[in-house]
């Protein structure tokens, strides 16, 4: 699948060392090669952690194409109306051995 449909768009990227970032898609390229703009991470803590979850602001930031695992739209609507330092879960695990 293209991901000239997302450019310009709110995503959110799952890398495969297990990180959330969610940013605008500028550009890419065909080995998915990714720049996003206005980018966060989310940092989510376990439901055992005291410390709230956070959402760390990287800015330009650009993401190899080895390291992406997933590529998805976000709701902005949705994404909107929760409160990130709330949200509690499990951490992803990582996909390189």
């Amino acid at each position: 699948m293209s991901l000239n449909s997302y450019t310009e768009k709110k995503v959110c990227i799952i890398t495969t060392d297990g990180r959330n970032l969610v940013g605008t898609l500028a550009a890419h390229d065909h080995t998915t090669n990714l720049v996003l703009k206005n980018t966060v991470e989310r940092v989510i803590r376990s439901p055992e952690d005291g410390e709230p979850s956070v959402e760390v602001p990287l800015g330009l930031y650009i993401v190899r194409g080895e390291n992406v695992c997933v590529v998805g739209l976000v709701d902005e609507a949705l994404d909107a109306s929760i409160n990130w330092a709330e949200v509690k879960g499990a951490a992803i695990g990582t996909t390189k051995h």
